[in-house]
């Protein structure tokens, strides 16, 4: 591995990894402590739309995708907080129109696009040095502005009605975190892919969620195991010559397994010596 080192694409892959694994662990707690990972994962499948409008246009990819990814995020922001009660079909929807649209608009463009599968699987091993600026600066973006709400999006994820009655300004918060989910996407589209973005998003999280027991700590454990897994992942895939995008995933999931194993197991003992 020390040899892969000295190679630029595996150290840029490293940092993206690591940047994506940061931002994941900040706003994939706030997707599983709000309970919104399927809209999560409609922001995540309406982006596809975005890749179509881009190779269409002939714009830059960040340039189409973040913009219809942050218009559908808005729209699902709308729809959901009208409309709770429907909330799932109308999410569903979105989706399968930003798939649609995405689909169509390839279709029309001339040529052929020999990379479009590395936006459903992942190209983490191609990303330049210019997306890596563009990562961090997105990175840099997003933690920031959860650092300045971070007490009220503590407040609202745990009862939102309590937070408006504190005068938290919940709408807002949530169109901002969707706002939130939409770029992060955005960045987790260049490592493991459309179809594997809900996994990077949710599952370190979920882990953290069991051995923490504050919003913040739980912020900081899931960005730790999401750089691990994806460090790990990313040196499976290169001795094993694997797909990164899955192989990473694959690790996050025996790590999502072990530690439900050890969990179960703890809860026998305890109820042993009782």
């Amino acid at each position: 591995m020390w040899e892969a080192l000295q190679l630029e694409f595996i150290r840029n892959a490293i940092t993206a990894g690591l940047l994506v694994s940061l931002v994941c662990g900040v706003i994939g707690t706030l997707v599983v402590v709000n309970r919104i990972v399927f809209l999560a994962g409609g922001i995540a499948h309406a982006a596809y739309g975005g890749i179509g409008l881009a190779f269409f246009m002939g714009w830059p990819y960040l340039a189409g995708t973040l913009g219809f990814s942050l218009f559908s995020a808005g729209v699902m922001a709308a729809v959901t907080l009208k409309a709770k009660h429907r909330a799932d079909a109308m999410v569903g929807i979105i989706w399968a129109i930003g798939m649609a649209v995405g689909v169509i608009l390839l279709d029309l463009t001339p040529g052929y696009h020999a990379d479009l599968m590395s936006y459903l699987f992942g190209s983490i091993l191609a990303a330049p040095s210019s997306d890596l600026w563009q990562m961090g600066l997105m990175a840099i973006l997003v933690i920031a502005v959860v650092v300045y709400y971070y007490h009220d999006f503590l407040s609202m994820s745990y009862d939102d009605e309590f937070a408006r009655l504190r005068r938290v300004p919940v709408t807002f918060l949530y169109y901002l975190l969707l706002g939130m989910i939409a770029v992060t996407v955005v960045m987790i589209i260049r490592v493991v892919g459309l179809i594997l973005v809900i996994a990077l998003l949710t599952i370190p999280p979920f882990i953290a969620e069991k051995f923490t027991g504050s919003l913040k700590a739980m912020m900081a454990a899931s960005s730790a195991l999401s750089g691990l897994f994806t460090l790990i992942g990313l040196w499976l895939s290169y001795l094993l010559n694997l797909s990164s995008g899955a192989t990473i995933i694959l690790v996050a999931a025996a790590g999502f397994f072990i530690a439900a194993l050890w969990e179960r197991l703890k809860q026998r003992r305890s109820s042993v010596r009782q």
